[in-house]
């Protein structure tokens, strides 16, 4: 997210929040079964159940075989739901916010201004998309071999059913430690990402092109899955235990800690990593060849006229 050549017109706020959520539906969509396979894990011993998941394929096999496939994107309605509703937001508006916190427009942002647009974009997206992290969690983790009847039995079903039955304030539990994990996955994927592109384009290693947009993203998706795991796995458990489980996101903490040791925190880091960095592949370098493609037809529109 490097600035623009000279040349070049600076993409618009639109062009950038449709960009992002074009990119992010599709990244999700690729990345999906990963994303189901690392919320088994993360449950996975907080429940007696006779399936045990082992690894990242393994898991993936297990649910296609027991649960049939379609069960590996169970939730993806929630899914789009959220990258249309937060990651147009916090991608999208990344490169605005941070000018913004920038002092001198004439200057390069600092890496003070970076991370505080990666605070406020991550904290917005949260606040306005968490209702949809709360229902694509439930369904994936949901499975009819645990012995009970589904909680669920799609999306909208599940939106009303935890308005109604929990509380409409439900729909919001477990902001505090997806806050925190957004906050820490944004700010360490978009600077991260940010600043590895634009080092390799400063020394001249790669162009501002496709191999730069994937290594970045790569490094990007690794850093910022071993900085998030522990709060990843705590918002999983918190948002998919019942009512009255846990007290609190600490005692959540707190019980995992006790009844499973630390190694709990990180469980699912496999997939958490494939899909991560998968996940930042494709919606990066989408990301950054639709605002190209964008801007090409709106100056191609514009030498028409």
């Amino acid at each position: 997210m490097v600035g623009p050549a000279a040349s070049e017109e600076h993409p618009s706020m639109k062009v950038n929040i449709f960009s992002a959520g074009v990119a992010a539906c599709l990244a999700d969509v690729v990345t999906f079964p990963l994303d189901t396979a690392k919320v088994r894990l993360q449950i996975q011993g907080e429940f007696p159940t006779t399936i045990k998941y082992k690894g990242v394929l393994g898991t993936i096999t297990t649910v296609a075989k027991t649960e049939g496939p379609v069960k590996l994107y169970s939730g993806l309605p929630a899914g789009l739901q959220k990258q249309i509703s937060s990651a147009s937001l916090r991608i999208g508006l990344y490169e605005f916010v941070q000018e913004y916190f920038t002092s001198d427009s004439q200057e390069p942002p600092s890496l003070g201004s970076k991370i505080s647009a990666g605070l406020t974009t991550g904290g917005v997206a949260v606040l306005i998309g968490q209702p949809t992290e709360v229902v694509k969690v439930r369904l994936q983790a949901q499975s009819h071999l645990h012995g009970i009847k589904p909680r669920y039995t799609g999306t909208y079903n599940a939106y009303r059913i935890i308005a109604t039955t929990e509380s409409f304030r439900s729909l919001w539990k477990g902001t505090t430690p997806n806050m925190l994990r957004s906050i820490i996955i944004n700010c360490t994927e978009l600077v991260t990402y940010d600043l590895m592109k634009g080092a390799l384009v400063r020394n001249q290693i790669l162009a501002d092109d496709v191999p730069c947009h994937l290594l970045s993203a790569l490094v990007a998706g690794f850093c910022t899955t071993l900085l998030s795991s522990p709060v990843d796995v705590v918002k999983t458990r918190f948002i998919n235990s019942t009512p009255g489980q846990y007290v609190s996101v600490p005692s959540c903490a707190m019980t995992m800690f006790t009844k499973e040791g630390p190694t709990a925190f990180f469980k699912g880091f496999v997939p958490a990593f494939l899909r991560l960095s998968s996940w930042n592949v494709v919606m990066f370098v989408c990301f950054e060849q639709l605002k190209r493609e964008l801007m090409k037809s709106r100056q191609t529109v514009d030498c028409a006229t």
